[in-house]
Protein backbone atom coordinates (compact mmCIF):
# COMPACT_ATOMS: atom_id res chain seq x y z
CA UNK A 1 0.00 0.00 0.00
CA UNK A 2 1.08 3.60 -0.52
CA UNK A 3 2.24 5.23 2.69
CA UNK A 4 0.85 8.75 3.07
CA UNK A 5 0.06 8.98 6.76
CA UNK A 6 2.29 7.95 9.66
CA UNK A 7 0.03 5.11 10.82
CA UNK A 8 0.18 3.62 7.30
CA UNK A 9 3.71 2.52 8.25
CA UNK A 10 2.22 0.17 10.87
CA UNK A 11 -0.41 -1.11 8.43
CA UNK A 12 2.41 -2.02 6.02
CA UNK A 13 4.22 -4.08 8.69
CA UNK A 14 0.97 -5.89 9.51
CA UNK A 15 0.95 -7.11 5.91
CA UNK A 16 4.61 -8.18 6.02
CA UNK A 17 5.33 -9.55 9.50
CA UNK A 18 2.39 -9.11 11.93
CA UNK A 19 3.81 -11.52 14.52
CA UNK A 20 7.36 -10.16 14.61
CA UNK A 21 8.43 -8.42 17.80
CA UNK A 22 8.39 -4.64 17.49
CA UNK A 23 8.56 -2.98 20.93
CA UNK A 24 10.32 -4.20 24.08
CA UNK A 25 10.98 -2.72 27.50
CA UNK A 26 12.11 -4.05 30.86
CA UNK A 27 9.33 -4.97 33.29
CA UNK A 28 10.40 -6.39 36.67
CA UNK A 29 13.84 -7.17 35.26
CA UNK A 30 12.63 -8.99 32.12
CA UNK A 31 12.09 -7.82 28.57
CA UNK A 32 8.39 -7.60 27.74
CA UNK A 33 7.69 -7.49 24.01
CA UNK A 34 4.83 -6.47 21.74
CA UNK A 35 4.39 -7.62 18.14
CA UNK A 36 3.26 -5.36 15.31
CA UNK A 37 -0.18 -6.97 15.56
CA UNK A 38 -0.39 -6.33 19.31
CA UNK A 39 0.75 -2.75 18.76
CA UNK A 40 -2.11 -2.18 16.32
CA UNK A 41 -4.61 -3.78 18.71
CA UNK A 42 -3.59 -1.52 21.60
CA UNK A 43 -3.44 1.55 19.33
CA UNK A 44 -7.05 0.78 18.36
CA UNK A 45 -7.97 0.62 22.04
CA UNK A 46 -6.38 4.04 22.55
CA UNK A 47 -8.35 5.36 19.58
CA UNK A 48 -11.59 4.01 21.06
CA UNK A 49 -10.75 5.45 24.47
CA UNK A 50 -10.21 8.91 22.97
CA UNK A 51 -13.41 8.64 20.93
CA UNK A 52 -15.29 7.67 24.10
CA UNK A 53 -13.87 10.79 25.76
CA UNK A 54 -15.43 12.84 22.98
CA UNK A 55 -12.20 13.95 21.29
CA UNK A 56 -12.60 15.24 17.77
CA UNK A 57 -10.19 15.74 14.92
CA UNK A 58 -7.47 18.29 15.77
CA UNK A 59 -8.13 18.04 19.52
CA UNK A 60 -4.90 17.64 21.44
CA UNK A 61 -3.35 15.24 23.93
CA UNK A 62 0.06 15.40 25.61
CA UNK A 63 2.54 12.60 26.25
CA UNK A 64 4.98 13.29 29.10
CA UNK A 65 7.01 10.17 29.76
CA UNK A 66 10.36 8.51 29.41
CA UNK A 67 10.61 6.04 26.52
CA UNK A 68 8.30 3.03 26.80
CA UNK A 69 5.85 1.17 24.50
CA UNK A 70 2.86 3.01 26.01
CA UNK A 71 4.31 6.22 24.56
CA UNK A 72 3.99 4.74 21.07
CA UNK A 73 0.55 3.23 21.68
CA UNK A 74 -0.86 6.66 22.56
CA UNK A 75 1.00 8.32 19.67
CA UNK A 76 -0.31 5.91 17.02
CA UNK A 77 -3.77 5.57 18.56
CA UNK A 78 -4.28 9.34 18.61
CA UNK A 79 -2.90 9.93 15.13
CA UNK A 80 -5.15 7.44 13.39
CA UNK A 81 -8.27 9.34 14.52
CA UNK A 82 -6.81 12.78 13.81
CA UNK A 83 -6.02 13.77 17.41
CA UNK A 84 -2.85 15.88 17.55
CA UNK A 85 -0.07 14.56 19.79
CA UNK A 86 2.05 17.00 21.79
CA UNK A 87 5.11 15.37 23.36
CA UNK A 88 6.88 17.06 26.25
CA UNK A 89 10.16 16.47 28.02
CA UNK A 90 9.80 14.82 31.44
CA UNK A 91 12.45 17.21 32.77
CA UNK A 92 11.05 20.66 31.96
CA UNK A 93 9.68 23.02 34.59
CA UNK A 94 6.09 23.28 35.84
CA UNK A 95 5.90 26.74 34.28
CA UNK A 96 6.80 25.29 30.86
CA UNK A 97 4.15 22.59 31.26
CA UNK A 98 1.57 25.22 32.14
CA UNK A 99 2.55 27.42 29.20
CA UNK A 100 2.35 24.57 26.65
CA UNK A 101 -0.94 23.13 27.98
CA UNK A 102 -2.56 26.57 27.80
CA UNK A 103 -0.98 27.54 24.48
CA UNK A 104 -2.12 24.36 22.74
CA UNK A 105 -5.39 23.86 24.68
CA UNK A 106 -4.44 20.29 25.58
CA UNK A 107 -7.43 18.15 26.64
CA UNK A 108 -5.75 15.13 28.23
CA UNK A 109 -2.23 14.25 29.38
CA UNK A 110 -0.57 10.83 29.52
CA UNK A 111 2.26 10.70 32.05
CA UNK A 112 5.00 8.20 32.79
CA UNK A 113 5.80 8.31 36.50
CA UNK A 114 4.99 9.86 39.85
CA UNK A 115 7.52 12.70 39.58
CA UNK A 116 5.93 13.89 36.32
CA UNK A 117 2.43 13.35 37.67
CA UNK A 118 3.15 15.56 40.68
CA UNK A 119 4.28 18.36 38.34
CA UNK A 120 1.30 18.02 36.00
CA UNK A 121 -1.57 17.45 38.48
CA UNK A 122 -1.73 21.11 39.62
CA UNK A 123 -2.48 22.07 36.01
CA UNK A 124 -5.98 20.58 36.36
CA UNK A 125 -6.93 23.68 38.33
CA UNK A 126 -4.73 26.12 36.39
CA UNK A 127 -5.49 25.15 32.78
CA UNK A 128 -9.12 25.31 31.65
CA UNK A 129 -8.61 22.97 28.69
CA UNK A 130 -7.09 20.08 30.70
CA UNK A 131 -9.84 17.58 31.55
CA UNK A 132 -7.90 14.60 32.85
CA UNK A 133 -4.62 12.80 33.37
CA UNK A 134 -3.82 9.17 32.57
CA UNK A 135 -0.80 7.47 34.10
CA UNK A 136 1.26 4.58 32.76
CA UNK A 137 1.59 3.30 36.33
CA UNK A 138 -0.87 2.76 39.20
CA UNK A 139 -1.67 6.00 41.00
CA UNK A 140 -4.27 7.28 43.43
CA UNK A 141 -4.43 10.66 41.71
CA UNK A 142 -4.69 9.69 38.02
CA UNK A 143 -6.54 7.11 35.94
CA UNK A 144 -4.45 4.04 35.16
CA UNK A 145 -3.77 3.79 31.43
CA UNK A 146 -4.27 0.04 31.13
CA UNK A 147 -7.49 0.04 33.17
CA UNK A 148 -8.84 2.91 31.08
CA UNK A 149 -8.47 1.07 27.77
CA UNK A 150 -11.87 -0.22 26.58
CA UNK A 151 -12.28 -3.95 25.97
CA UNK A 152 -14.74 -3.43 23.14
CA UNK A 153 -13.55 -1.56 20.07
CA UNK A 154 -15.78 -0.30 17.27
CA UNK A 155 -13.33 -0.95 14.48
CA UNK A 156 -15.72 0.42 11.85
CA UNK A 157 -15.90 3.77 13.67
CA UNK A 158 -12.10 3.87 13.94
CA UNK A 159 -11.59 2.97 10.29
CA UNK A 160 -14.19 5.55 9.31
CA UNK A 161 -12.26 8.24 11.16
CA UNK A 162 -8.96 6.90 9.74
CA UNK A 163 -10.27 7.34 6.22
CA UNK A 164 -10.77 11.07 6.81
CA UNK A 165 -7.15 11.70 7.78
CA UNK A 166 -5.23 13.38 4.96
CA UNK A 167 -1.48 13.65 4.52
CA UNK A 168 -1.65 17.42 4.97
CA UNK A 169 -3.41 17.05 8.34
CA UNK A 170 -1.54 17.94 11.51
CA UNK A 171 0.10 14.94 13.19
CA UNK A 172 2.00 16.54 16.04
CA UNK A 173 3.08 19.82 17.59
CA UNK A 174 6.59 19.68 19.03
CA UNK A 175 7.52 22.55 21.31
CA UNK A 176 11.16 23.45 20.80
CA UNK A 177 13.11 23.80 24.00
CA UNK A 178 14.86 26.95 22.85
CA UNK A 179 17.71 28.69 24.59
CA UNK A 180 15.66 31.81 25.39
CA UNK A 181 12.01 32.77 25.84
CA UNK A 182 8.89 30.64 25.69
CA UNK A 183 8.98 27.46 23.59
CA UNK A 184 7.50 27.57 20.07
CA UNK A 185 5.09 24.90 18.84
CA UNK A 186 6.36 23.37 15.59
CA UNK A 187 3.42 22.01 13.56
CA UNK A 188 4.31 18.87 11.58
CA UNK A 189 1.91 17.16 9.21
CA UNK A 190 1.76 13.50 8.24
CA UNK A 191 3.32 14.46 4.90
CA UNK A 192 6.20 16.29 6.61
CA UNK A 193 7.19 13.24 8.65
CA UNK A 194 6.39 10.50 6.11
CA UNK A 195 8.37 12.29 3.37
CA UNK A 196 11.34 12.48 5.75
CA UNK A 197 11.10 8.77 6.62
CA UNK A 198 10.95 7.82 2.93
CA UNK A 199 13.92 10.04 2.08
CA UNK A 200 15.99 8.49 4.88
CA UNK A 201 14.88 5.04 3.69
CA UNK A 202 16.74 5.65 0.42
CA UNK A 203 20.08 6.27 2.13
CA UNK A 204 20.01 4.42 5.47
CA UNK A 205 21.22 0.80 5.63
CA UNK A 206 18.48 -0.49 7.95
CA UNK A 207 17.62 -4.18 7.74
CA UNK A 208 14.22 -5.77 8.36
CA UNK A 209 13.96 -7.64 11.66
CA UNK A 210 17.19 -6.33 13.19
CA UNK A 211 17.36 -4.83 16.69
CA UNK A 212 17.90 -1.30 17.91
CA UNK A 213 18.39 0.24 21.34
CA UNK A 214 16.53 3.48 22.05
CA UNK A 215 17.50 5.88 24.82
CA UNK A 216 17.25 9.42 23.42
CA UNK A 217 13.90 10.97 24.43
CA UNK A 218 11.01 10.22 22.09
CA UNK A 219 9.69 13.72 22.71
CA UNK A 220 12.62 15.04 20.65
CA UNK A 221 12.12 15.05 16.88
CA UNK A 222 15.38 13.14 16.25
CA UNK A 223 14.41 10.00 18.20
CA UNK A 224 10.74 10.34 17.21
CA UNK A 225 11.71 10.22 13.56
CA UNK A 226 14.06 7.33 14.40
CA UNK A 227 11.06 5.45 15.81
CA UNK A 228 9.08 5.96 12.60
CA UNK A 229 12.09 4.86 10.54
CA UNK A 230 12.39 1.69 12.66
CA UNK A 231 8.66 1.12 12.13
CA UNK A 232 9.12 1.57 8.39
CA UNK A 233 11.91 -1.03 8.31
CA UNK A 234 10.40 -3.50 10.78
CA UNK A 235 13.20 -2.99 13.31
CA UNK A 236 12.73 -4.48 16.79
CA UNK A 237 13.07 -1.56 19.24
CA UNK A 238 14.34 -2.07 22.79
CA UNK A 239 13.96 0.80 25.24
CA UNK A 240 16.92 1.24 27.57
CA UNK A 241 15.97 1.23 31.24
CA UNK A 242 17.82 4.49 31.85
CA UNK A 243 20.93 6.38 30.75
CA UNK A 244 22.84 4.61 33.53
CA UNK A 245 21.99 1.14 32.18
CA UNK A 246 22.89 1.76 28.53
CA UNK A 247 26.16 -0.19 28.78
CA UNK A 248 24.36 -3.24 30.23
CA UNK A 249 21.45 -2.95 27.80
CA UNK A 250 23.86 -2.85 24.85
CA UNK A 251 25.24 -6.20 26.01
CA UNK A 252 21.75 -7.68 26.37
CA UNK A 253 20.23 -6.40 23.14
CA UNK A 254 23.31 -6.46 20.87
CA UNK A 255 21.74 -3.83 18.59
CA UNK A 256 22.28 -3.55 14.88
CA UNK A 257 22.00 0.24 15.11
CA UNK A 258 21.06 3.10 17.41
CA UNK A 259 20.82 6.87 17.47
CA UNK A 260 22.74 8.99 19.92
CA UNK A 261 24.16 12.42 20.67
CA UNK A 262 27.93 13.09 20.64
CA UNK A 263 28.03 13.48 24.41
CA UNK A 264 27.36 9.79 24.97
CA UNK A 265 30.03 8.65 22.51
CA UNK A 266 32.44 11.11 24.12
CA UNK A 267 31.76 9.42 27.47
CA UNK A 268 32.41 5.99 25.90
CA UNK A 269 35.68 7.31 24.47
CA UNK A 270 36.75 8.81 27.81
CA UNK A 271 36.23 5.44 29.51
CA UNK A 272 38.25 3.74 26.78
CA UNK A 273 41.08 6.25 27.33
CA UNK A 274 40.92 5.78 31.11
CA UNK A 275 41.20 2.01 30.70
CA UNK A 276 44.08 2.48 28.25
CA UNK A 277 45.91 4.76 30.68
CA UNK A 278 45.68 2.09 33.38
CA UNK A 279 47.40 -0.54 31.21
CA UNK A 280 51.06 -1.40 31.63
CA UNK A 281 53.83 -3.07 29.67
CA UNK A 282 53.13 -4.58 26.26
CA UNK A 283 49.35 -3.99 26.54
CA UNK A 284 49.93 -0.27 27.09
CA UNK A 285 52.30 -0.06 24.13
CA UNK A 286 49.79 -1.92 21.94
CA UNK A 287 46.95 0.38 23.02
CA UNK A 288 48.96 3.56 22.34
CA UNK A 289 50.14 2.20 18.98
CA UNK A 290 46.57 1.40 17.95
CA UNK A 291 45.31 4.85 18.96
CA UNK A 292 48.09 6.55 17.00
CA UNK A 293 47.40 4.33 13.99
CA UNK A 294 43.66 5.04 14.25
CA UNK A 295 44.23 8.80 14.31
CA UNK A 296 45.83 8.50 10.84
CA UNK A 297 42.77 6.79 9.33
CA UNK A 298 41.27 8.42 6.23
CA UNK A 299 37.67 7.67 5.29
CA UNK A 300 37.19 6.08 1.89
CA UNK A 301 40.91 5.99 1.07
CA UNK A 302 43.14 3.00 0.49
CA UNK A 303 46.18 3.84 2.61
CA UNK A 304 48.31 1.04 1.26
CA UNK A 305 49.08 -2.57 2.10
CA UNK A 306 51.30 -1.82 5.12
CA UNK A 307 48.80 0.51 6.81
CA UNK A 308 45.91 -1.86 6.08
CA UNK A 309 47.83 -4.79 7.55
CA UNK A 310 48.62 -2.83 10.72
CA UNK A 311 44.99 -1.69 11.00
CA UNK A 312 43.69 -5.25 10.72
CA UNK A 313 45.99 -6.23 13.61
CA UNK A 314 44.88 -3.23 15.70
CA UNK A 315 41.21 -4.02 14.99
CA UNK A 316 41.66 -7.62 16.09
CA UNK A 317 43.71 -6.98 19.24
CA UNK A 318 42.41 -3.61 20.49
CA UNK A 319 39.50 -2.15 18.55
CA UNK A 320 37.46 -5.37 18.76
CA UNK A 321 36.93 -4.48 22.42
CA UNK A 322 35.23 -1.24 21.29
CA UNK A 323 32.76 -3.36 19.30
CA UNK A 324 32.21 -5.63 22.28
CA UNK A 325 31.42 -2.62 24.49
CA UNK A 326 28.71 -1.62 21.99
CA UNK A 327 27.17 -5.10 22.01
CA UNK A 328 29.30 -6.70 19.30
CA UNK A 329 26.77 -6.32 16.47
CA UNK A 330 26.60 -2.58 15.74
CA UNK A 331 26.65 -1.85 11.99
CA UNK A 332 26.16 1.89 12.33
CA UNK A 333 25.38 4.67 14.81
CA UNK A 334 23.58 7.85 13.79
CA UNK A 335 24.50 10.96 15.74
CA UNK A 336 22.94 14.41 15.65
CA UNK A 337 21.71 17.39 17.72
CA UNK A 338 25.27 18.70 18.22
CA UNK A 339 28.68 18.60 16.53
CA UNK A 340 30.76 15.46 16.90
CA UNK A 341 34.50 15.89 17.30
CA UNK A 342 36.20 14.87 14.00
CA UNK A 343 38.99 13.22 15.99
CA UNK A 344 36.50 10.85 17.62
CA UNK A 345 34.76 10.03 14.33
CA UNK A 346 38.16 9.20 12.82
CA UNK A 347 39.06 6.85 15.69
CA UNK A 348 35.69 5.10 15.76
CA UNK A 349 35.86 4.70 11.96
CA UNK A 350 39.34 3.22 12.23
CA UNK A 351 37.92 0.80 14.78
CA UNK A 352 35.33 -0.23 12.19
CA UNK A 353 32.41 1.49 13.95
CA UNK A 354 30.42 3.54 11.42
CA UNK A 355 29.47 6.90 12.95
CA UNK A 356 26.99 8.70 10.67
CA UNK A 357 26.72 12.35 11.63
CA UNK A 358 23.59 14.10 10.40
CA UNK A 359 21.83 17.44 10.62
CA UNK A 360 18.35 18.80 10.89
CA UNK A 361 15.90 20.78 12.99
CA UNK A 362 12.52 20.10 14.54
CA UNK A 363 11.12 22.44 11.88
CA UNK A 364 12.46 20.15 9.13
CA UNK A 365 10.93 16.92 10.47
CA UNK A 366 13.96 16.76 11.24
CA UNK A 367 16.55 15.34 8.80
CA UNK A 368 18.17 17.57 6.18
CA UNK A 369 21.48 15.80 5.58
CA UNK A 370 23.41 12.77 6.75
CA UNK A 371 26.68 10.95 6.18
CA UNK A 372 26.22 7.46 4.77
CA UNK A 373 27.74 4.05 5.50
CA UNK A 374 29.51 4.03 2.13
CA UNK A 375 32.78 5.72 3.09
CA UNK A 376 32.87 7.50 -0.28
CA UNK A 377 29.69 9.28 0.84
CA UNK A 378 31.08 10.22 4.22
CA UNK A 379 33.20 13.23 5.12
CA UNK A 380 34.51 13.77 8.63
CA UNK A 381 33.75 17.21 10.04
CA UNK A 382 30.62 17.60 7.93
CA UNK A 383 26.97 16.68 8.42
CA UNK A 384 26.84 14.73 5.18
CA UNK A 385 24.89 14.93 1.95
CA UNK A 386 21.38 16.40 1.56
CA UNK A 387 18.81 13.60 1.69
CA UNK A 388 16.72 12.90 -1.44
CA UNK A 389 13.82 15.27 -1.99
CA UNK A 390 15.33 18.09 0.08
CA UNK A 391 16.95 21.19 -1.43
CA UNK A 392 19.69 22.94 0.54
CA UNK A 393 21.33 26.23 -0.41
CA UNK A 394 23.49 28.84 1.26
CA UNK A 395 22.07 32.37 1.39
CA UNK A 396 24.19 35.44 0.68
CA UNK A 397 25.38 35.50 4.29
CA UNK A 398 26.04 31.71 4.18
CA UNK A 399 22.96 30.90 6.26
CA UNK A 400 21.72 27.38 5.46
CA UNK A 401 18.27 27.45 3.88
CA UNK A 402 16.19 24.38 2.99
CA UNK A 403 13.08 23.59 0.99
CA UNK A 404 11.08 20.39 0.61
CA UNK A 405 8.01 18.41 1.73
CA UNK A 406 9.56 18.03 5.20
CA UNK A 407 9.42 21.75 6.06
CA UNK A 408 6.97 22.41 8.91
CA UNK A 409 3.49 23.83 8.43
CA UNK A 410 4.49 26.67 10.75
CA UNK A 411 4.63 27.70 14.41
CA UNK A 412 1.36 27.04 16.22
CA UNK A 413 -0.62 30.26 16.67
CA UNK A 414 2.35 32.38 15.56
CA UNK A 415 2.11 33.29 11.87
CA UNK A 416 4.42 36.23 12.62
CA UNK A 417 7.24 33.93 13.77
CA UNK A 418 6.55 31.56 10.85
CA UNK A 419 6.99 34.43 8.37
CA UNK A 420 10.36 35.22 9.95
CA UNK A 421 11.80 31.80 9.06
CA UNK A 422 9.91 30.68 5.92
CA UNK A 423 10.22 33.13 3.02
CA UNK A 424 7.79 33.72 0.14
CA UNK A 425 9.57 31.09 -1.98
CA UNK A 426 9.18 28.36 0.65
CA UNK A 427 12.79 28.42 1.87
CA UNK A 428 13.19 27.70 5.57
CA UNK A 429 15.97 29.75 7.15
CA UNK A 430 17.74 27.50 9.67
CA UNK A 431 19.73 30.14 11.55
CA UNK A 432 22.86 28.01 11.03
CA UNK A 433 25.87 29.21 9.09
CA UNK A 434 27.47 26.69 6.76
CA UNK A 435 29.74 25.94 3.84
CA UNK A 436 30.15 23.20 1.23
CA UNK A 437 33.08 20.78 1.32
CA UNK A 438 33.91 18.88 -1.86
CA UNK A 439 35.12 15.29 -1.57
CA UNK A 440 34.95 12.29 -3.92
CA UNK A 441 32.87 14.37 -6.35
CA UNK A 442 30.20 15.09 -3.71
CA UNK A 443 29.27 18.32 -1.95
CA UNK A 444 29.10 17.80 1.81
CA UNK A 445 27.43 20.29 4.13
CA UNK A 446 29.51 21.68 6.99
CA UNK A 447 28.02 23.69 9.88
CA UNK A 448 30.28 26.49 11.06
CA UNK A 449 28.12 28.33 13.61
CA UNK A 450 24.74 29.63 14.73
CA UNK A 451 23.89 32.95 13.08
CA UNK A 452 22.61 34.47 16.33
CA UNK A 453 25.68 33.33 18.27
CA UNK A 454 28.19 35.28 16.20
CA UNK A 455 29.52 38.26 18.11
CA UNK A 456 31.72 41.24 17.31
CA UNK A 457 34.75 42.22 19.36
CA UNK A 458 35.49 45.79 20.39
CA UNK A 459 37.86 45.88 17.41
CA UNK A 460 34.94 45.21 15.03
CA UNK A 461 35.91 41.63 14.15
CA UNK A 462 33.31 38.83 14.05
CA UNK A 463 33.87 35.69 16.13
CA UNK A 464 32.11 32.32 15.62
CA UNK A 465 32.19 30.72 19.09
CA UNK A 466 31.10 27.20 18.10
CA UNK A 467 34.04 26.77 15.74
CA UNK A 468 36.48 27.59 18.55
CA UNK A 469 34.64 25.48 21.12
CA UNK A 470 34.32 22.41 18.90
CA UNK A 471 38.01 22.41 18.01
CA UNK A 472 39.27 22.93 21.56
CA UNK A 473 36.96 20.22 22.89
CA UNK A 474 39.08 17.79 20.87
CA UNK A 475 41.50 18.05 23.79
CA UNK A 476 41.12 15.07 26.11
CA UNK A 477 41.28 17.52 29.03
CA UNK A 478 38.44 19.82 27.89
CA UNK A 479 34.92 18.48 28.43
CA UNK A 480 32.76 21.60 27.94
CA UNK A 481 33.53 25.12 26.87
CA UNK A 482 31.82 28.42 26.19
CA UNK A 483 33.60 31.24 24.41
CA UNK A 484 32.71 34.74 25.64
CA UNK A 485 33.38 38.19 24.26
CA UNK A 486 31.65 40.85 22.19
CA UNK A 487 30.21 44.23 23.14
CA UNK A 488 33.05 46.36 24.51
CA UNK A 489 35.37 43.44 25.22
CA UNK A 490 38.75 43.70 23.56
CA UNK A 491 39.57 40.00 23.45
CA UNK A 492 38.01 36.51 23.53
CA UNK A 493 37.86 34.51 26.77
CA UNK A 494 36.34 31.19 27.76
CA UNK A 495 34.64 29.28 30.54
CA UNK A 496 36.02 25.73 30.58
CA UNK A 497 34.74 22.61 32.33
CA UNK A 498 37.62 20.11 32.32
CA UNK A 499 37.21 16.40 31.66
CA UNK A 500 37.52 15.34 35.29
CA UNK A 501 37.90 11.67 34.38
CA UNK A 502 41.09 12.45 32.43
CA UNK A 503 42.24 15.25 34.71
CA UNK A 504 41.98 13.23 37.92
CA UNK A 505 43.91 10.31 36.37
CA UNK A 506 46.63 12.70 35.19
CA UNK A 507 46.77 14.50 38.56
CA UNK A 508 47.19 11.25 40.49
CA UNK A 509 49.90 10.14 38.09
CA UNK A 510 51.70 13.47 38.67
CA UNK A 511 51.32 13.18 42.44
CA UNK A 512 49.09 16.26 42.71
CA UNK A 513 47.08 16.32 45.94
CA UNK A 514 43.45 17.47 45.78
CA UNK A 515 40.31 16.97 47.85
CA UNK A 516 37.58 17.81 45.31
CA UNK A 517 36.99 19.07 41.77
CA UNK A 518 36.78 22.58 43.19
CA UNK A 519 40.22 22.11 44.70
CA UNK A 520 41.58 20.43 41.55
CA UNK A 521 40.75 23.28 39.14
CA UNK A 522 42.68 25.72 41.37
CA UNK A 523 45.93 23.75 41.21
CA UNK A 524 48.65 25.69 39.30
CA UNK A 525 49.73 22.50 37.47
CA UNK A 526 46.14 21.94 36.25
CA UNK A 527 45.82 25.52 35.02
CA UNK A 528 49.13 25.11 33.21
CA UNK A 529 48.09 21.93 31.41
CA UNK A 530 44.79 23.49 30.25
CA UNK A 531 46.71 26.59 29.15
CA UNK A 532 48.94 24.28 27.12
CA UNK A 533 45.88 22.76 25.41
CA UNK A 534 44.46 26.21 24.61
CA UNK A 535 47.85 27.32 23.27
CA UNK A 536 47.97 24.22 21.06
CA UNK A 537 44.71 25.07 19.26
CA UNK A 538 44.87 28.89 19.29
CA UNK A 539 47.21 29.18 16.24
CA UNK A 540 44.45 27.69 14.06
CA UNK A 541 42.45 30.91 14.51
CA UNK A 542 42.96 34.56 13.65
CA UNK A 543 44.53 36.66 16.39
CA UNK A 544 41.19 38.28 17.25
CA UNK A 545 39.56 34.81 17.66
CA UNK A 546 42.18 33.32 19.96
CA UNK A 547 41.28 32.60 23.58
CA UNK A 548 43.43 34.99 25.62
CA UNK A 549 42.10 34.10 29.09
CA UNK A 550 39.97 31.36 30.63
CA UNK A 551 38.58 30.25 33.95
CA UNK A 552 38.10 26.63 35.02
CA UNK A 553 34.76 25.53 36.49
CA UNK A 554 34.31 22.68 38.95
CA UNK A 555 30.83 21.52 37.91
CA UNK A 556 29.54 19.99 34.66
CA UNK A 557 26.80 21.82 32.78
CA UNK A 558 23.66 19.69 32.64
CA UNK A 559 20.01 19.93 31.65
CA UNK A 560 19.07 19.43 35.31
CA UNK A 561 21.14 22.39 36.47
CA UNK A 562 19.79 24.50 33.62
CA UNK A 563 22.85 25.25 31.47
CA UNK A 564 21.93 22.85 28.64
CA UNK A 565 18.78 22.39 26.58
CA UNK A 566 17.34 18.84 26.51
CA UNK A 567 19.30 18.35 23.26
CA UNK A 568 22.57 19.30 25.00
CA UNK A 569 22.98 22.74 23.43
CA UNK A 570 24.49 25.51 25.55
CA UNK A 571 22.03 27.99 27.04
CA UNK A 572 24.49 30.82 26.56
CA UNK A 573 22.46 33.54 28.27
CA UNK A 574 21.82 31.29 31.28
CA UNK A 575 25.53 30.45 31.57
CA UNK A 576 26.51 34.10 31.13
CA UNK A 577 24.16 35.09 33.94
CA UNK A 578 25.18 32.23 36.24
CA UNK A 579 28.89 32.96 35.84
CA UNK A 580 28.59 36.74 35.57
CA UNK A 581 31.18 37.21 38.33
CA UNK A 582 33.71 34.83 36.75
CA UNK A 583 33.32 36.47 33.32
CA UNK A 584 33.68 39.92 34.85
CA UNK A 585 36.93 38.84 36.52
CA UNK A 586 38.31 37.70 33.16
CA UNK A 587 38.04 41.29 31.95
CA UNK A 588 38.82 43.13 35.19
Amino acid sequence: MEVKRIFDLLTTQLEICPNNHFLSSKVDGYWKSYTFSQTQTIANQVSQMLLNLGLKKDDKVAIISHNRPEWNFVDLGAQQIGVTVIPMYPTISENDYEYIVNDASIAYAFVGDEVILNKVTPLLTKCASLKGIYSFYHSTTASYFWDALPENVDIDAINSRKATIQEEDLATIIYTSGTTGNPKGVMLTHRNIVSNVMSVKEVAPFSQGEKSLSFLPLCHSFERMGFYAYLCFGIHIHYAESLETIADNLQEVKPYCFTTVPRLLEKVYEKILAKGAALTGVKKLLFDWSMELGSQYKLGENQGLWYNLQLSIARKLVFSKWHDALGGNVHFIVTGAAAMQPRLITLFSAAGVNILEGYGLTETSPVLSVNQVDEKKRCTGTVGLPIPGVEIQLADDNEIIARGPNIMKGYYGRPDLTAEVIDENGWFHTGDIGTWVEKNGYQFLKITDRKKELFKTAGGKYVAPQVIENLMKESVFIEQMMVVGGDDKKFVSALIVPSFLQLEAWAKQEGIQFSSNKDLVKQPEVIRIIQGEVDKYNPQFGNWEQVKKFTLLAEDWTTESGELTPTMKLKRKVIEQKYKKEISELYS
